[in-house]
């Protein structure tokens, strides 16, 4: 199946921009085919990868490593144990991220309910008066 740049991003949730910029930064597996007139040509390949790499930028992996981590891809067998050092280097960091939002968001909790109660004791005063 082909998609183009259009249909790609659609299906991404990128921008035809970004498109562009994660294909000039080397960030996806396979280059980029180009069809008549000289548009981008994708595959469904190439809109698995890009979601991965987009999960990968939510969660705070920095460009410069997705592209390392790419290009581990594109050689081929032989570098699994640098992929996996990256992927678990990552997953800590992201393990570590949700411990202190978990804090983060005990605190807001926390504030939430003691402005609920507060505003709730002021409605009660108005209805009792």
């Amino acid at each position: 199946m082909q998609l183009s740049i259009g249909q790609v991003a659609e299906r991404t949730g990128l921008s035809v921009h970004a498109l562009r910029f994660y294909e000039k930064e080397g960030i996806l597996a396979h280059q980029v085919h180009r069809g008549p007139g000289g548009r981008r040509v994708y595959t469904q390949q190439d809109v698995d990868w890009l979601r991965m790499c987009i999960m990968l930028r939510m969660s705070g992996m920095p460009v410069p490593e997705i592209r390392r981590y790419t290009e581990l891809v594109r050689q081929g067998d032989g570098n699994e144990l640098q992929r996996l050092d990256i992927l678990k280097e990552h997953q800590d960091r992201v393990r570590q991220q949700m411990v202190q939002l978990q804090e983060c968001m005990d605190l807001i909790t926390y504030k939430v309910g003691k402005y609920q109660d507060y505003v709730n004791s002021i409605a009660a005063k108005a209805v009792g008066q």
